[in-house]
């Protein structure tokens, strides 16, 4: 009996010092790797890497940038059934310990006995997850374990467990570059997370442990046995009923990639705002930190633009001839042909043109298999259009059936008609592009760099120095205002020829249409862009004049040519540069330059970026009372032209002195300005105050 108490006072006496001996190891590995650890403060102000969205000005989701998709959560946007998922499966017992299970920790210590040294899965709370995924790697590694468990006790400490539970449920990666619950809903089932319904919640919940292999894309089958674990664990926690559960285990899985609704087609407007982005916010900044970015573009316009352009290049295609099929594959007699199948879905719809299997076809209409397994007719009437191409100028005769266009197997592309039918098309050749520009501050109401920019990405509204043309014309025709010709000045539209010095050949210039109609005012002549007038009213006023008068419109003086040949259009100039020169006909006189941010806001909503153009008023004054005063606008103008200058309603002179005669008034400065004014030597005043051309010599050229 008194070994027996001897030998319970030395266990009592041993046991009592391994305590000490833990605590103090405790205290010493804490101490340790207290100054090692971060700041736990840091995850109140956490930023989550959330890719960069593009809207139109009215609202309208345009793109969305970034490699990661993540939406974060407030935590009371989470439902309750989502967060008892997680909790029934990562850690049943979250809202009662301290940060660590030492259940599980005690049940982690035997496997890391067990494996000689490495950690293996479970063990880890929420919180501790949560401080591995911020702060740690993943190695799984003693030292690396004993830093997790003191930052999740930190993290306790300071945080509450439904800060900790949002953080943890916004950060996780839950496969397919879905980080985060509310990404998760979006990609796999394209809801929000107030829509999800307790199998859908159950599956999301059962990502975290192997979020690449789990997940319902890779792999379905161990997906739904997941799921169904998830559910178990549900079961046994308490949060569900058998009933319900049978239920949910029951319900089919119809998880699939949801790509993110865009409300707006516009890529090229998409790209332009991408890279403007990250000009002003960072690169990585702009696509990581959240920012929406909202456009000048107006989603009506944009539609619009879209369908125009679309339009006509799909007119001029059937102006031109039909190409034939894109391909041929044969058929073994059925639709649901692998082959045949596998081709049409290796093709992309471009512009609205839907690549179309022909399955069968006689005189009047033909079968077709559509690239989503559905099924449609073509008629010949929608397919009379087709001669065949044989060049640019020439076509084949007119088909007299579908027999003569097509044949089972063809690949073809089709237009969806209202009515339900399908229209013959096929993919243009040729290219084109539209931008509208507001003409009051410069911003892109609607821009389509392309007939698509899933085929061709090359921005023609942007990046493309094509040559104006007759477009150009009243650039040139301005400048002759500007230099004393009126409309109703009288030049003559005569045949004209240039001896250039060290060139063989002399320049004769021609009329579109090979015609001449001798003496014309030019209101006449521009309305029918005769190209001799436009040289003569460009001679008579000089190149280098021109030119500086035409770069004061917003173009690039190195791309216009230093020759007679600029007033037909042979400068350079992407259309974005011309509908920026036309803005200034449009409002009055003031040069704009064209913007397409408007604004970006931050992930908390504020606005980090404001365009605030300069804007031209040609009306305000008109508009304004009398007694108002006017404000300067900050624009620049072209000369004739004079901005809106501060001053107040002119008070009237006081009356003369009696005895002295009135003073005369003195002249104005517009006055002043035609006082001074000479007309060229070639010009001639015709009596009634009009310009008057005068000819040189034989009239083929003026001096």
């Amino acid at each position: 009996m008194k070994r027996f108490k001897r030998f319970l006072r030395w266990l009592l006496l041993l046991t009592l010092v391994a305590a000490l001996l833990g605590l103090l190891a405790i205290y010493l590995v804490y101490r340790h790797y207290e100054p090692q650890l971060p700041e736990v403060a840091t995850l109140r102000d956490v930023r989550f890497q959330v890719p960069l969205k593009i809207y139109s000005r009215d609202g309208k989701l345009i793109a969305n940038f970034g490699e990661a998709r993540r939406f974060p959560a407030a935590i009371d946007e989470v439902p309750d059934v989502l967060k008892q998922a997680f909790i029934a499966t990562e850690d049943e017992r979250f809202y009662q310990h301290p940060g660590v299970d030492y259940q599980g920790m005690a049940r982690v210590g035997w496997e890391f006995v067990r494996a000689g040294g490495e950690f293996g899965s479970g063990g880890s709370t929420i919180t501790m997850q949560l401080a591995r995924n911020f702060f740690l790697s993943p190695e799984r590694k003693l030292e690396r374990k004993l830093k997790e468990i003191l930052l999740a006790l930190k993290i306790e400490r300071e945080l509450s467990k439904d800060e900790i539970l949002g953080l943890y449920l916004n950060k996780i990666f839950l496969g397919n570059r879905a980080y985060g619950i509310a990404a998760a809903a979006q990609v796999y089932y394209g809801k929000a997370l107030a829509e999800l319904t307790l199998p859908e919640a159950a599956l999301i919940a059962g990502l975290p442990k192997a979020p690449s292999d789990l997940n319902p894309v890779q792999n379905p089958q161990r997906s739904l046995e997941r799921r169904n674990y998830v559910l178990s664990r549900m079961l046994e926690v308490g949060y569900l009923d058998a009933a319900t559960y049978a239920a949910a285990v029951a319900t089919p899985e119809t998880a699939h990639i949801h790509d993110l609704p865009i409300e707006l087609e516009a890529p090229y407007v998409a790209e332009m705002a991408r890279l403007e982005a990250e000009q002003l916010l960072g690169a990585e900044e702009a696509l990581t930190g959240g920012y929406s970015v909202y456009t000048s573009v107006d989603s009506n316009l944009q539609l619009a633009a879209n369908d125009a352009l679309r339009k006509a290049l799909s007119d001029y295609e059937e102006r031109h001839g039909y190409r034939g099929p894109e391909a041929h594959v044969a058929l073994a007699g059925a639709t649901s042909d692998e082959p045949a199948v596998h081709v049409l879905k290796g093709l992309s719809g471009t512009g609205g043109l839907l690549p179309a299997l022909v399955v069968a076809v006689t005189a009047e209409s033909a079968d077709l298999l559509l690239q989503d397994g559905s099924t449609g007719a073509l008629t010949f009437d929608e397919a009379r259009w087709a001669r065949r191409y044989i060049s640019a100028d020439e076509r084949g005769p007119a088909p007299k059936s579908l027999l003569d266009l097509l044949q089972p197997g063809d690949v073809i592309r089709v237009r969806a008609l209202e009515s339900g039918l399908w229209r013959l098309t096929q993919i243009p050749t040729v290219q084109g592009t539209l931008v509208a520009l507001d003409p009051e501050n410069g911003g892109i109401r609607a821009l389509v760099g392309g007939f698509s920019f899933g085929r061709s990405k090359f921005n023609r509204a942007t990046q493309s120095e094509r040559n104006p043309g007759s477009s150009f014309k009243p650039f040139v025709y301005s400048a002759a205002f500007n230099k004393g010709f009126t409309a109703a000045s009288i030049v003559n539209d005569a045949p004209i020829v240039f001896e250039i010095p060290g060139v063989e050949k002399a320049w004769r210039p021609q009329n579109d249409n090979q015609t001449f109609s001798g003496p014309i005012r030019l209101r006449e002549a521009m309305v029918r862009s005769k190209n001799l007038v436009s040289i003569r009213v460009l001679d008579a006023i000089g190149v280098p004049y021109a030119r500086r008068y035409i770069e004061r419109f917003g173009f690039d003086p190195k791309r216009l040519p230093e020759n007679l040949s600029l007033a037909l259009g042979t400068a350079s100039a992407p259309p974005l540069t011309m509908a920026r020169g036309f803005a200034v006909f449009a409002n009055g006189g003031f040069r704009v330059d064209p913007f397409l941010i408007e604004r970006i806001d931050n992930s908390q909503g504020e606005v980090a970026y404001s365009a605030n153009p300069a804007r031209a008023c040609a009306t305000c004054r008109s508009a304004l009372p009398r007694s108002s005063i006017w404000i300067r606008l900050p624009t620049k103008y072209l000369p004739g032209t004079r901005p809106l200058r501060t001053r107040r309603r002119p008070q009237r002179a006081p009356a003369a002195p009696a005895g002295h005669a009135p003073r005369r008034r003195a002249a104005t400065g517009a006055a002043r300005h035609r006082r001074a004014q000479r007309l060229p030597d070639h010009l001639a005043d015709d009596g009634r105050g009009q310009a008057r051309y005068r000819p040189q010599g034989d009239g083929a050229r003026p001096q």
